[in-house]
């Protein structure tokens, strides 16, 4: 990719430095001095500084070069910008502001030293002006895990999944429950073969019956990121406010409903016991007559 800048410069005999030649220079000057350094997240962008100023009339005599490691990465030389292969579409540069690149949409294979060589034309010849070395690293880690009900499989089960994707290296899930692990189901690892970032997932079936904290760990290099779910069971419901006027209304009138009753009940028992007595006294009368009409 090449872009036409607005200043030109001289015509090189040589237009590329061999890449030996720049790693040699890139080696001395990382021995020699610090190297500053840039931490990036994966899919973010970052500026990296060649630490140069120079005015319009320098930059028509200087060439501008950046890689990185042992590839290059850019290129300012002869009114034109070349971008390597790899980087195209992706990285641009500001002359105006330290000379600078800026490499977009970060990815994992963009880590490692990336050094900005100045040459400086002198006498019909390029010497090398300045030189610095930017190490860049990119991260890329794992956002908190999402833990998802997936309802019932059968009754009194439970199903759970916990999942988390984006990051670095290769991560190990697993399910914990009072500092012990359980058995998950259903675990699953994928890899993005572009970014490299990977996806893990897994599942977990469980009583519903009983009290439950569950924690989901993901581990990747020397971190830790973790999810909780908690589970209580189902208790009783308690009664509403509806449900005990209800009740409220029903025992009264149930307990006036059982005494009518019951009087209405003695009072007939009453009645029958009245009358079999009046019977019975009739009876004896009527044979006290008989026995005196008799006897006369």
């Amino acid at each position: 990719m090449d872009h036409t800048l607005k200043w030109g410069t001289l015509p090189p005999k040589r237009p590329y430095l061999k890449p030996f030649q720049l790693l040699v220079l890139a080696g001395l000057f990382y021995f020699c001095s610090g190297v500053i350094q840039v931490t990036k997240t994966v899919k973010e962008a970052a500026m990296l500084s060649c630490d140069y100023n120079i005015s319009t009339e320098e930059l028509k005599r200087v060439r501008i070069y950046w890689q990185k490691d042992n590839e290059m990465v850019l290129a300012v030389m002869s009114g034109k910008v070349k971008v390597w292969p790899k980087y195209e579409n992706r990285t641009i540069t500001d002359v105006t502001n330290n000379l600078c690149i800026v490499i977009l949409a970060l990815r994992l294979s963009d880590n490692g030293t990336y050094t900005c060589v100045i040459q400086k034309a002198e006498k019909g010849s390029y010497k090398l002006e300045h030189l610095t070395s930017v190490k860049l690293m990119v991260r890329a880690d794992f956002p908190v895990p999402s833990i998802t009900d997936l309802g019932n499989p059968s009754p009194n089960i439970r199903r759970i999944i916990c999942s988390t994707s984006g990051g670095f290296p290769k991560p190990h899930l697993s399910w914990l429950e009072n500092g012990e692990e359980l058995n998950a189901t259903n675990t699953t690892l994928s890899q993005d073969p572009e970014t490299e970032l990977y996806t893990i997932s897994s599942e977990l079936d469980f009583n519903m019956t009983g009290n439950h904290s569950f924690a989901c760990l993901v581990k990747y290099g020397g971190l830790t990121v973790s999810q909780t779910f908690n589970w209580q069971k189902s208790a009783k419901p308690a009664p509403s406010a509806n449900q005990l006027l209800l009740w409220a209304i029903i025992i009264p009138v149930s307990a006036c409903g059982i005494s009518v009753i019951i009087a209405v009940t003695l009072t007939c028992l009453s009645c029958r016991h009245a009358a079999r007595w009046r019977e019975r006294r009739r009876n004896k009368e009527s044979m006290e007559m008989e026995r005196i009409s008799s006897s006369t």
